[in-house]
């Protein structure tokens, strides 16, 4: 009876868009469901061999750490994110949805390292030169040692860096990208695994600088393989709502620096400008204190940022009442109102409740579920709450008021742009700073609602004392 030799490593057949591996010819990938990507696969086994060292393992303390050194971009909101700046041989992945600002950022970046005196090549397969040349005109960008090339072949793209031998590499987008090695279609698993390994090969051996776009899928990932965020240095998503002109970048992976920092841009018709000090976009204007409204202070990263929530409780005008959401957790907010009915006496559950913050800011961490109380509160009583005061604090289903983290600068912020008063969990004063406005504890909704009335005035207060006996 004949035996399969031990030796033998069947293959079969791979899907060239994916890289599922069948044992049979298939139609239709069993994995990403493309059809006639399928195709048979090398047979031949990989054997590792000796090869030269290419220089000797030496004792970590002797490795000259001066060569890791970041390089400011010259965009201090970039800069922040990243660490200080770009790394000689680091490969940069900047990601986000369409239309957000990623090549407008990448290229006021590459414009200013060229004014620096570095060499730059961008290269931009999703337009022409006459695209891109059009945009840096209008957002100031045009530099003598920029240099741009529009190609989608790999091959060509690796003759521009040898023939130019820049020291910083703008690629838009590593999904245009093709190599005429690989089968499928540029922005497939394959090409863009085999593009992305290239480049970042290069990048190391030259201590090239290499930024690439890439594209996301509806929900927000990167597009691609997944190892593509593995291979490379740094992720840096891109968000912001096309209807605001806020724009947040936060890295998602960075080995040269921390993954907590977040930039804060606002796109303007002239380009992308960074925020240095954003918390002024998040409030409203208005002069006089309005029902339905309530401060608090977000953090993103380490920024603490001012954020104003406002809440509109109303009638019903359906048998079923209305839930709606703009920059909250929707679930997050259907389980303040029930926790502010059932531990305060407040009837809001059989209302339309509509509740949004300011600026585009999305506010999703526990710390403003006080704010979001509040601002409920204030609304269903239809009784303003002061406009120099902040609410920080989770609220649980018990109706307690529980802690938060990185209370201090929190406190610290909301002092350095003339808040007052601030209603803050019991029993985390001794982490506040001495600087912090005026602090009232709370230990839990009622207690909230109660420290609400006080600092609405004599009329407000009697109203809430009455709402919550």
């Amino acid at each position: 009876m004949a035996t399969r030799s031990s030796g033998v490593r069947s293959v079969g057949f791979r899907c060239t868009e994916c890289g599922w591996s069948t044992v049979k010819w298939a139609g239709r990938c069993g994995e990403c469901r493309a059809w006639g990507s399928v195709a048979p696969a090398d047979a031949s086994s990989v054997r590792a061999v000796r090869a030269p060292v290419s220089g000797p393992a030496r004792p970590i303390g002797e490795v000259d750490a001066s060569d890791a050194a970041p390089e400011p971009t010259g965009v201090g909101e970039f800069d922040r994110v990243l660490g200080g700046g770009l790394v000689p041989g680091g490969v940069v992945l900047v990601a986000g949805e369409p239309g957000v600002g990623k090549s407008t950022l990448l290229l006021d970046v590459a414009a200013r390292a060229a004014r620096a005196g570095r060499t730059v090549l961008y290269v931009s397969g999703e337009e022409s030169s006459a695209q891109v040349r059009g945009r840096a005109e209008r957002i100031g960008a045009v530099a003598d040692r920029l240099l741009l090339a529009t190609e989608t072949d790999l091959g060509t793209v690796l003759g521009h860096l040898d023939q130019t031998r820049p020291e910083l590499l703008v690629v838009d987008s590593v999904q245009t990208l093709a190599s005429a090695e690989v089968d499928g279609q540029a922005g497939n698993v394959s090409q863009v695994r085999e593009v992305a390994g290239v480049l970042i090969r290069l990048a190391k051996a030259r201590s090239l600088a290499v930024l690439l776009v890439g594209h996301v899928t509806k929900d927000g990932s990167v597009a691609g393989p997944r190892v593509l965020e593995h291979l490379v240095d740094a992720v840096v998503q891109f968000e912001g709502d096309r209807h605001s002109r806020l724009r947040l970048v936060r890295a998602v992976k960075n080995r040269f620096g921390p993954t907590d920092e977040v930039g804060c841009f606002e796109l303007r018709d002239s380009g992308i400008v960074g925020l240095p000090d954003p918390s002024g976009l998040f409030l409203s204007h208005c002069g006089a204190a309005v029902a339905g409204t309530c401060v608090t202070v977000a953090m993103e990263g380490r920024r603490p940022l001012v954020a104003e929530v406002q809440s509109l409780v109303t009638r019903a005008t359906l048998s079923a009442p209305r839930r709606t959401t703009s920059g909250l957790d929707p679930s997050r907010l259907a389980m303040i109102l029930a926790v502010l009915e059932k531990r305060s006496g407040l009837a809001a559950g059989s209302r339309d409740v509509f509740a949004a913050t300011v600026g585009g800011m999305r506010v999703t961490e526990p710390a403003a579920d006080l704010a979001i109380l509040l601002a409920l509160a204030s609304s269903a009583m239809d009784r303003p709450l002061a406009r120099d005061v902040v609410a920080l604090g989770e609220v649980g289903l018990a109706g307690e008021i529980r802690p938060v983290p990185a209370l201090g600068p929190r406190l610290a912020e909301a002092a350095r742009l003339g808040f007052r008063y601030a209603l803050v969990p019991a029993g985390q004063l001794d982490v506040a700073p001495p600087a912090e406005p005026g602090v009232v504890e709370v230990a839990d909704v009622r207690a909230a609602v109660e420290a609400m009335g006080r600092l609405c005035g004599p009329r407000a207060a009697a109203a809430m004392s009455g709402a919550t006996a």
